[in-house]
């Protein structure tokens, strides 16, 4: 068993044009403040980090690292989600994905993904230098119009994608592989990794890549109606990543699953500030606990009701009240005698 870590955050859904959100110094102090001992870092915005000199300088990386480490807080994992997102986009998706692409690259789709895979390895050196063991992405997505099998899939037609998507993150899952940095694909819907299926899939098309590996975050499979807890007891040796968000699913005689094209408010199954929505954390963190999962507890704020502020503030100690302080005792081991052959013989009529 484990104790896991934390509580962290993760800035994505904080920056802000507005102080303190708009600097690495504003985060980590405002994050410090309220109780935080972890932070996971966007690597999109250059307020907050120069990938590409990240991973060309030591010195700048630990520069970083340093003024990080002085508000108290420790890098939890770098996040290349936008740039993992645009390894792999379905023509059907192109136009909407741009909006992420550099300015430069906007309707130069095999330029967008390019750059993306070089991000990506950019990622794993400087995961490396800053002495980080993992990272958090997404996988992007070739197939997610063909979620739902129809019009009828023609044949070979899945088995193309996951070799497609595969042949482009191999040297990607190379280039970490050689910095000792684990790849945690956030299982997440419009992502070809989007289940405990889609995983495997993918895992074999890479010939069972070491470094292919799993950032749990179980709101997004309270709205697939996906069991959860038991996805940690098949996939906890790749769990290496964790994040805490929350989720409800309150279907109606009007819509379900697919949300019936509403904004997020109003569909089915909506994204919640941690303890509002149907998540059982006190599972999921046992569960990992008693698995041995080697992981930070990191915050992820979305919620169509709550306050980022609000979320924040008692994210805190709703992580700090659920993690579990791995016990290296066991409660019945009172006599603490060591083994005697003898006497077990003498127990058993031998």
């Amino acid at each position: 068993m484990k104790t896991i870590k934390g509580p962290a955050i993760f800035f994505a859904q904080f920056m802000d044009d507005k102080a303190p959100f708009n600097s690495l110094d504003g985060l980590c102090k405002w994050a410090s403040d309220l109780g935080y001992k972890g932070v996971q870092i966007p690597t999109t915005d250059p307020r907050l980090i120069d990938l590409e000199k990240a991973s060309e300088s030591q010195t700048y990386c630990d520069e970083l690292k340093g003024k990080i480490n002085s508000y108290g807080l420790e890098i939890t994992e770098l996040s290349t989600h936008i740039q993992g997102q645009l390894v792999a986009v379905h023509p059907a998706h192109d136009i909407m994905f741009d909006a992420f692409a550099p300015a430069h690259l906007k309707g130069n789709y095999k330029g967008r993904t390019d750059w993306a895979k070089q991000q990506m390895k950019h990622a794993a050196v400087a995961s490396n230098r800053l002495g980080l063991k993992a990272h958090a992405t997404f996988s992007g997505s070739l197939l997610w119009p063909a979620v739902h099998p129809w019009p009828q899939q023609p044949k070979g037609l899945i088995e193309m994608g996951f070799k497609e998507l595969a042949d482009r993150w191999l040297p990607i899952l190379n280039a970490f592989d050689e910095n000792g940095v684990d790849v945690c694909y956030e299982v997440h819907p419009v992502e070809d990794i989007h289940d405990g299926d889609t995983f495997e899939r993918f895992l074999a098309a890479t010939g069972n890549h070491k470094r292919v590996n799993i950032l749990y975050d179980p709101s997004h499979f309270v709205l697939q109606q996906l069991d959860y807890l038991k996805y940690i007891d098949h996939y906890h040796e790749f769990i290496k990543a964790f994040h805490v968000k929350d989720s409800e699913f309150n279907p109606t005689g009007k819509k379900g699953t697919f949300g019936g094209y509403n904004d997020w408010k109003d569909r089915a199954g909506r994204y919640r500030s941690p303890g509002d929505g149907q998540v059982d954390f006190k599972t999921v963190f046992s569960k990992l606990t008693e698995y041995g999962c080697d992981v930070w507890a990191v915050l992820e704020w979305e919620c169509v009701i709550k306050s980022p502020d609000q979320g924040a503030r008692e994210g805190v100690g709703f992580i700090n009240n659920h993690i579990i302080e791995a016990t290296e005792k066991a409660f019945d081991d009172f006599a603490g005698a060591d083994v005697d052959e003898a006497q077990l013989k003498r127990i058993l009529g031998l």
